[in-house]
């Protein structure tokens, strides 16, 4: 007598797309964790000089502590990383942020703390974005194969963006109710579980990437990467410029238009909340999208980032601003997508954070300089006239690096779309950032 037939098996149902390997998965969710965390912590810590007695020139030096760091030490992360297991140097590296934070959290729930304390702790935070940053791109780049970059780059961003809105959201309103000292010690938390969670990373097949020639001939062997294409460091250029001027409106004209024309910050607190639901919106598009001429379109989409300035000069009323910075926000993102989606085909895996680290060394270079500039600019010229040369100066240098030709000529490489081929947790191949 035969058996009866087998019932069918029912498909089992995934949880995730399949190109999200454990990695990737991983990546993301730290990621997250600490955005949530650290876009409060970054409201919480002027909260915290502001209450100490400090004054708007004390906030800005201990902003500055934080980004001072990235400039000296970014190369060096970058070159490490590349010598170094990169999860090894992404976990040490969020020790040191929660340590740090959690020094400042202490500090300012004791009571009385004082400048120089405050800005020693946050450069220590910003140290551990600088070793972290290279490390953590580089990661990324290699945890998804190229048939599936572009997608899995704009979720990437999607959620980091998303956590950023949230985190800024609630650590305004946990800053109201409890003080920023818990702020800060929630984001010490947030380190901790991140670390934890970059601990588990699968770097079994991880290909070796060998010792390097000595950290300075690994500085140079990324440099020759950047240097040898010229798409790559006519953008780096382009946005240690658009950074610069974006940062100084944003950080130091947008409040005081806000104030002076606005009715007070939180009109300006809703422009950047709209910015960020933008840039939400941009990466939902590049799930879909995927533009041939790479770096053409992301181009294209870095000169609606002079348009809040030129808001800003105008003024337009809160609604109208609203409006810029969304779509301001939605263009970046597609040009951060396509970036992603370009050194992922174009840089050769165990190069990937020494590039990164010149990429993110060139975006925040001049900040810095701009920042402490914009006062004695609207001194000599007048807040408007400063706010459209920001302005201009976007249009300027996204024209001229339209006149490259390399970057009209890149375009997105064909992949073969077989997921079971090349397992997501699998390093892409050397064919061709992030949070802490």
């Amino acid at each position: 007598m035969s058996s009866p037939p087998a019932a069918p098996r029912t498909p089992v149902r995934r949880r995730r797309p399949v190109w999200a390997g454990r990695n990737y998965t991983l990546l993301t969710g730290a990621a997250v964790v600490t955005n949530l965390g650290s876009h409060g912590a970054l409201i919480a810590a002027a909260f915290a000089v502001l209450e100490a007695g400090g004054s708007s020139g004390d906030v800005g030096l201990v902003a500055a502590a934080r980004t001072l760091p990235l400039v000296l030490f970014l190369l060096i992360g970058g070159a490490l990383a590349d010598r170094l297991p990169r999860h090894h140097m992404m976990v040490a590296a969020n020790a040191l942020n929660c340590v740090s934070q959690a020094a400042f959290a202490l500090l300012v729930l004791a009571g009385e703390p004082q400048l120089w304390q405050m800005m020693l702790l946050t450069a220590l935070c910003g140290t551990g974005t600088a070793f972290f940053n290279p490390a953590a791109e580089g990661m990324l780049l290699a945890s998804v194969s190229g048939a599936h970059a572009n997608r899995a780059f704009a979720l990437f961003r999607m959620a980091m963006n998303g956590a950023g809105i949230g985190g800024a959201a609630l650590g305004g309103a946990m800053i109201a109710a409890i003080g920023p000292g818990w702020v800060l010690a929630v984001d010490a938390a947030a380190f901790a579980v991140a670390g934890a969670l970059r601990a588990f990373l699968d770097v079994g097949r991880t290909a070796d990437r060998g010792p390097g020639g000595g950290l300075l001939s690994d500085l140079r062997e990324g440099w020759v990467e950047v240097r040898s294409r010229p798409w790559l460091w006519s953008i780096v250029l382009q946005f240690s410029v658009v950074v610069a001027v974006v940062g100084a409106a944003e950080a130091v004209y947008g409040p005081l238009v806000a104030r002076d024309h606005l009715g007070g910050p939180a009109p300006w607190g809703l422009a950047l909340a709209f910015f960020g639901v933008g840039t939400i919106a941009g990466a939902v598009l590049m799930m879909k999208w995927k533009p041939r001429r790479l770096l053409l379109i992301g181009t294209l989409c870095v000169f609606p980032l002079a348009l809040p300035s030129a808001a800003l000069a105008v003024p337009l009323p809160t609604w109208g601003l609203c409006l810029v910075m969304l779509f301001s926000g939605a263009a970046i993102e597609v040009f951060g997508v396509n970036w992603m989606t370009t050194l992922h085909q174009e840089i050769p895996e165990e190069k990937f954070s020494r590039v990164c680290a010149y990429d993110w060394f060139g975006s925040v270079s001049m900040l810095p300089l701009a920042t402490a500039l914009a006062g004695p600019a609207e001194t000599a010229f007048g807040r408007g006239p400063a706010l459209w040369g920001c302005a201009a100066l976007v249009v300027l240098v996204t024209a001229l690096v339209l006149m490259v030709p390399d970057v009209r000529r890149v375009t997105r490489k064909p992949v073969p779309e077989d997921p079971a081929a090349v397992p997501a947790a699998t390093p892409a191949p050397a064919t061709g950032t992030t949070g802490g």
